[in-house]
């Protein structure tokens, strides 16, 4: 089949066994690939109700039709499961090469499910899948437990792993692959540590066949030529280079838990900071040429080098709390990737601690003696070793904002920053509608990659004010970052198709499948795609419109100083701009699917769980 390897493996680690499964080409015209696969695959294969940390949780590894191609950002895999962050839909995506090598290796998604009796590596050689034992790499750090696996297995395996984090069930412990590229949302590391799986490797001889190789190579050569004339600032600073402009243009970088958003200390975590003082060298993902990750070194401890942080990283261990020292959030970074832990994460839930103690909520004492003031960058890098061992402090830290304004009480959760239990990234829905909308009917929760924020930072500040439109925008954007995950195919190197779906996105899927769709198909593939994940997390947790809200400091504090002082976005707003939603998605005012709107997309499936949801 063009664009596919062709076949889907499912695992069982309790037995050890394994079955090879055709894949339909109904079904991957239907779904893709990436989050489309996993969606359908999870509906079928996990029965509601689960727990996400259980024997019976089901994880998929899935590509898409463009990975293992020549086509940059195509080196991307996504990971799909119920996330033990927000207790619904869950897909987060990874950099690096491993998608394309599933491919080569025979496999367009592996299924994961089951929970082995000891510690195991998947080793998948050629066809040939085995588990091995992992005790020896138990206990180790992500990125060592690659390279000792490697130094043993062979150099030209793929892999990706957990860290300590996921080992000791952090809800938002993230999956490691080659050269530190994370899945960092929403805790499936600690669903692979749940299953006593820590590692898993791929290595294959294939390849991938397009059905028109001369259109793909036009269209391929013309989009590499532009892509690294507009991404130039990524080749050179990589994502830092968002710090200074997010934070002196549009005012809009959370700051110590988002009391504010500007950052005093920006220049000091900016991207030409990092590019003149730390900077070792360039990285990419297969087939790139921009080369938009990069290795940095601490000036306080040279030994101690990073791939990264990026932007959010930035964000999240840097303004958020009140930590301006680059040096500081490269060890935090490595230490994060060492671990396997969510940087977002990580970084918004000690904010939230830190607006705790300096308020007085929370006690020295209760922090195990820390000093845990904003600023303090040997206290947050304390407290991620704590998260990852689960230490004291870091048992409650390692549950998430959204468990630990419910334990500690007291009102904390009017400052507790996520959505759907998932910590808010480094765009602000205050001063970004189309952010505000986007977070709100995520599927999963505090994502900037379900919404992106791009097209609206490109609006004077009167424009990003205003609400006319932006649902309208929100969900073309949807429909665009939807499919881009199911291809799966870099964001960054996407938009210059186009940040709607449009005939050059046409161009591309029919050269690569030949299914010869129409944009009109295109269009419904990926609204049937974000249906389906909102259904999963309807039947879930049997709520809809009650889940479509924002963080209480967001909608009810304006930003007090900066660029955007004053801008804010209100309750009344985000409620237009819901029944908009809705009514562009065929929901009803619940925010719940239509069964016309279902049995259009091909779920009829699915109704019969929603029509048990409506009735309550």
């Amino acid at each position: 089949m063009y664009g596919y390897a062709g076949k889907l493996l499912y695992v069982d680690l309790t037995s050890g066994g394994f079955k090879e499964v055709t894949l339909d080409k109904s079904f991957a015209r239907n779904y893709m690939g990436g989050p489309g696969f996993g969606a359908k695959i999870l509906y079928e294969e996990l029965k509601p109700g689960v727990d996400p940390l259980s024997e019976e949780s089901v994880l998929v590894v899935a590509g898409g039709p463009l990975c293992g191609l020549p086509f940059m950002g195509s080196g991307r895999t996504t990971f799909i499961a119920k996330s033990p962050l927000t207790g619904g839909w869950m897909h987060s995506n990874m950099g690096g090469s491993f998608s394309a090598s599933m491919k080569f290796g025979g496999y367009d998604a592996i299924v994961i499910k089951g929970k082995a009796k000891e510690p195991v590596i998947l080793k998948i050689d050629n066809g040939n899948v085995e588990m091995i034992p992992a005790e020896e790499l138990w206990g180790k750090g992500a990125i060592e437990a690659q390279e000792l696996f490697k130094e043993r297995q062979g150099k030209d395996y793929d892999t990706f792993a957990i860290g300590p984090a996921g080992e000791n069930l952090v809800r938002y412990a993230c999956i490691l692959g080659s050269g530190a590229r994370a899945a960092g949302r929403g805790g499936l590391g600690a669903v692979m540590g749940a299953k006593r799986l820590k590692l898993v490797a791929i290595r294959g001889r294939g390849k991938v066949e397009v059905a028109d190789r001369q259109a793909f190579e036009e269209l391929r050569r013309s989009f590499t030529s532009a892509i690294t004339q507009k991404l130039a600032n990524y080749t050179k600073y990589g994502t830092p280079f968002l710090v200074n402009i997010i934070n002196e243009v549009h005012g809009g970088l959370g700051t110590r838990n988002w009391q504010e958003e500007v950052f005093e200390g920006a220049k000091g975590i900016s991207g030409e900071t990092f590019r003149e003082r730390h900077f070792i060298r360039n990285t990419a993902c297969f087939a790139c040429p921009v080369a938009c990750s990069k290795v940095f070194k601490s000036l306080r401890n040279p030994e101690v080098t990073s791939e990264g942080p990026e932007y959010e990283s930035i964000y999240s261990l840097g303004s958020m709390c009140g930590i301006d020292d680059a040096s500081v959030l490269i060890e935090a970074d490595r230490k994060c990737d060492e671990c396997g832990l969510d940087t977002i994460s990580a970084g918004v839930s000690i904010a939230f601690l830190m607006e705790c103690y300096e308020k007085g909520i929370l006690s020295k004492g209760d922090l195990d003696g820390i000093d845990a003031r904003f600023g303090n960058g040997e206290a947050l890098l304390e407290l991620l070793d704590k998260i990852a061992k689960r230490d004291g402090i870091g048992d409650l830290l390692a549950e998430g904002t959204k468990r630990m304004a419910e334990r500690i009480g007291k009102d904390t959760w009017k400052f507790a920053m996520h959505v759907r239990g998932l910590e808010l990234p480094g765009h602000s829905p205050r001063v970004l509608k189309v952010m505000a909308i986007g977070y709100a009917l995520s599927n999963r929760g505090g994502s900037h990659h379900d919404p992106r924020p791009g097209p609206e930072y490109a609006m004077p500040p009167e424009e990003k004010k205003k609400i006319e439109g932006k649902a309208k925008l929100n969900y073309e954007i949807n429909l665009w970052t939807t499919i881009g995950d199911s291809l799966i195919t870099c964001h960054f190197a996407e938009n210059v198709l186009g940040t709607t779906l449009n005939e050059k996105h046409l161009t591309l899927i029919n050269s690569v499948t030949g299914f010869a769709l129409s944009l009109e198909e295109l269009r419904n593939i990926a609204h049937r795609i974000y249906t389906l994940e909102r259904c999963f997390n309807i039947r879930e947790k049997r709520l809809a419109k009650e889940e479509d809200t924002l963080p209480w400091r967001i909608l009810n504090e304006r930003i007090p100083n900066g660029p955007a002082a004053g801008f804010g976005v209100t309750s009344e707003e985000l409620e237009v701009m819901l029944k908009e939603s809705y009514l562009l998605r065929g929901w009803d005012e619940r925010g719940i699917p239509r069964a016309e709107e279902l049995k259009r997309l091909g779920l009829d499936f699915a109704i019969d769980d929603m029509e048990s949801v409506r009735r309550g």
